[in-house]
């Protein structure tokens, strides 16, 4: 057994990402005659493709036969073709001269087609046959030397030199054979008249037919003829023609007449009149198509045609008379059976559609398949079409064969699943179609990053909360499917006050959900951010980010702290002494105090509750400042004992308490003066005071009156030189600057009792300022606590400007250190 290469075939590679389509210039075909047993190799294929052994696994490497039944397999081990079942050449092909299987090996990852031809070569396994192995005629002994009477043809299913060759006729001095070859190379045995009859000598004549094959070793087949020697009738009924030649279209209705045949008798009476009917040994094929008028001789349809089983008929007509004994005459009738496009294409899957993923390049094959007409001719050419703007494309490969590939941008997420509808329409008049649909899955690529809902979120928390409490849940979604939507959440690594992110919070990485780590304190930690991140599962694995912006909300949970008198502040008794001059609304002392909270929390309020004597005393609401209601009697003890109530604004209230203890003192000079009120001039003394005292006195004074009005001015001028900013006055509003996020908090009902100013960016505690009344003062003080390194005293300056921007604020301490408090005052 050989294989050769039948072309040499080239393949042109398109290195693609998903799949591979090789188009083959050449084919491989291999030659075996038929009934070999199974197991029988054919060639070596893979040798052959140019495969390796392991690629017969690897790529999965599978033969389709176009015919249908699987004749033949690969060994995997060997990459051998083997016969696996039964081949009879005459089953598959019948009487063709040619008769070739084709093949279509199909290999995968690169997806490859190949076409492979088998020759099947016949052997002499088939004897010629007679259709009947008796064969009677009757000849009258009137008959001339030399007519020929037609007998049945031998059926060899071979084909070639193993079909039938010739006839031989066994020996009789009256017969001879001679053999006839008829259209389509059919050999026809005609049995010839040699001599005379004579019934009275011999009425029957036996004679054996012989068909023979030229197949190596020589087959044959019998046939018993007997003939009958009739008495005189003179004339044999003739036809017109010995061959009449017609064509019809395989698509005429039945009961169509196909032609009428014509023979003449020259006697008289019964001896003339002719019967017409098929040849004795017409085949059943024949008879279930055609009928003939017995008296006219027209041959009707009476059966349907098909051009793609019987291209062609031919048919024995007898013509006989009624005479004793009766004459035969025949004549041959030669159908043409015309194609007629009656036969829609068909698409056939050679490999089914493989899913394909989205990012896959132009090119990529999806599927392979083919086209088949049953018609001949134009009207077996097929036309493959898919719709227009289609995702897909037919590359055309051989002999009616396609590869499905894809022409544009794929996007799983538009569109998940195609159905392919492709038309076949042949070329035929009018052409047929026929139409087939191919489902194409897309799978997903990770092109898709997961999106949250918003790109930053806000969350307010209480301070003081229960540790691993949730905060807040962020949401994203992926547009992608499966693995590659399957999202995860964590918080990226930042510092908080230098401190890690994760030791504030935490995050569960499948819902998005934010728990605290710790309860949080307003006071020490106002606003903070974090970035949460949202990450697929693909490969590689897509993320985003969302900012989550976390601001703590104050809770009253500091009660005010006493900062003057600073025995007080230390929990000590505050001592103070008045003289008994003082007169009503007298500055007895004043009461400073603050709040660690903020807002309405910190709004601070003084009241008396208790006194040695509440006539003599009171407590300013707002500013903490102690009077007098009255002056001082005789009749007044000379200690009092006063309890003052600081309480804030919050929800609860807290409160503190401070003890001031007075003593009432005869000739004490009054330590504190009324501010607000010019400074008396100095009592009259008498006393001997030369000239000289006064004018130094006076002297210095002048100087140190010029000394500070100067400074003064240059004061002034300095912070009004450092600009303002724009700000609006509301009765409870909190000022920010956006571009440094600079926040003042003031409450402008009634008198002034809490400016709270943070500056930096939102992360920064670095800027904070709180003010509280100054003690000792009748002028509306604000002193800022705690300014860092950093702070913009004139930034500062200028808000407050902008917030009360009746006066000029000024410094009350002589020197303003960026590490320790200071005060700023302005005239209300």
């Amino acid at each position: 057994m050989q294989s050769m290469r039948y072309w040499r075939w080239q393949a042109l590679w398109w290195h693609h990402f998903f799949l591979l389509w090789t188009s083959i210039d050449g084919q491989t075909r291999y030659s075996i005659p038929e009934e070999l047993k199974q197991g029988s190799v054919v060639g070596n294929l893979a040798k052959d493709l140019g495969l390796g052994l392991s690629e017969i696994f690897d790529r999965k490497l599978r033969v389709a036969s176009e015919a249908g039944e699987q004749y033949f397999s690969v060994d995997a081990g060997k990459g051998e073709l083997v016969v696996n079942d039964r081949i009879d050449r005459e089953a598959l092909c019948g009487q063709s001269a040619s008769c070739v299987l084709p093949l279509q090996v199909v290999i995968e990852d690169p997806l490859q087609l190949f076409r492979v031809e088998v020759e099947i070569q016949d052997i002499n396994d088939n004897s010629p046959r007679f259709p009947s192995n008796d064969i009677t005629l009757e000849i009258a002994e009137s008959t001339v030397v030399g007519v020929r009477f037609p007998l049945e043809s031998a059926i060899d299913p071979d084909v070639g030199s193993n079909s039938l060759k010739s006839y031989t006729l066994s020996k009789d001095e009256c017969f001879n054979i001679r053999v006839k070859e008829v259209a389509g190379g059919r050999k026809v045995p005609e049995l010839i008249l040699a001599k005379v009859l004579d019934r009275e000598k011999k009425a029957v004549h036996k004679l054996l037919l012989t068909a023979v094959d030229g197949g190596n070793p020589v087959r044959s087949g019998t046939s018993q003829v007997s003939i009958k020697v009739l008495d005189i009738n003179d004339n044999v009924p003739a036809f017109e023609k010995n061959l009449y030649k017609v064509s019809i279209n395989e698509n005429t209705e039945e009961g169509a007449m196909i032609v009428q045949t014509k023979a003449t008798d020259m006697d008289d009476g019964q001896n003339g009149e002719i019967e017409y009917s098929f040849g004795a040994h017409t085949s059943d094929a024949v008879l279930s198509v055609f009928n003939i008028d017995q008296l006219s001789g027209t041959i009707f349809l009476k059966g349907k045609l098909d051009f793609e089983s019987t291209s062609n008929y031919e048919i024995d007509i007898s013509a006989k008379d009624k005479g004793i004994p009766r004459m035969e005459g025949h004549c041959t009738v030669h159908v043409d059976v015309l194609d007629v496009n009656d036969n829609a294409p068909e698409i056939i899957l050679t490999s089914h559609p493989k899913p394909v993923r989205e990012d896959s390049p132009n090119g990529t094959v999806v599927a392979l398949l083919s086209a088949r007409d049953l018609d001949s001719g134009d009207n077996g050419k097929v036309i493959l079409q898919l719709p227009k703007k289609s995702q897909f494309a037919l590359k055309p490969s051989f002999s009616q064969n396609y590869a499905l590939v894809t022409r544009g941008i794929l996007d799983r997420e538009n569109v998940s699943e195609y159905y392919i509808e492709i038309t076949a329409t042949d070329s035929g008049s009018p052409p047929l179609s026929s139409k087939k649909t191919i489902p194409v899955s897309i799978t997903d690529v990770n092109d898709n990053p997961p999106v949250f809902t918003q790109p930053s979120y806000n969350v307010y928390l209480k301070e003081n909360g229960v540790p691993g409490s949730i905060l807040y849940s962020v949401s994203a979604s992926d547009l992608d499917f499966g693995e590659n939507a399957k999202i995860s959440y964590s918080i990226l690594d930042s510092k908080v006050q230098d401190v890690s992110a994760s030791s504030y919070v935490y995050i569960n990485s499948d819902n998005g959900s934010i728990y605290s780590m710790q309860s949080f304190d307003y006071e020490k930690l106002k606003v903070f951010q974090i970035q949460v991140q949202a990450k697929d599962q693909g490969s590689p694995s897509l993320s985003s980010n969302a900012t989550v912006h976390v601001f703590i909300l104050d809770q009253n949970d500091n009660a005010p702290a006493v900062i003057y008198p600073s025995s007080a502040a230390l929990g000590s008794l505050s001592h103070q002494r008045m003289p008994r001059s003082a007169k009503a609304g007298h500055l007895v002392t004043k009461v400073t105090a603050v709040d660690a909270d903020s807002g309405h929390n910190a709004w601070i309020s003084y009241k008396l509750a208790e006194a040695t004597d509440a006539s003599l005393f009171t407590v300013n609401l707002y500013t903490g400042e102690v009077r007098t209601k009255r002056a001082v009697s005789e009749q007044d003890d000379s200690s009092q004992r006063l309890l003052i109530e600081i309480r804030d604004d919050g929800e609860p209230v807290q409160s503190s308490t401070v003890t001031v203890s007075i003593m009432l003192e005869d000739g004490l000079h009054e330590p504190i003066l009324d501010l607000r009120q010019k400074v008396a001039e100095p009592n009259k003394k008498t006393g001997r005071i030369t000239l000289y005292l006064i004018l130094s006195l006076a002297s210095v004074s002048v100087l140190s009156l010029l000394t500070f009005l100067i400074l003064a001015v240059k004061c002034i001028r300095s912070s009004r030189s450092n600009g303002s900013c724009c700000m609006r006055r509301t009765d409870c509003d909190d000022y920010k600057n956006p571009n440094r996020n600079l926040q003042i908090q003031l409450n402008t009902d009634g008198p002034i009792k809490y400016v709270e100013v943070l500056g930096g960016d939102m992360l920064s505690q670095s800027q904070s300022f709180r003010s509280c009344m100054s003690p000792m003062s009748e002028y509306s003080d604000f002193t800022l606590i705690k300014p860092s390194s950093t702070t913009d005293f004139k930034e500062v300056i200028s808000v407050l400007d902008a917030s009360l921007p009746d006066s000029t604020w000024t410094f009350e301490s002589q020197q303003v250190s960026r590490k320790q408090p200071f005060i700023l005052s302005k005239k209300i």
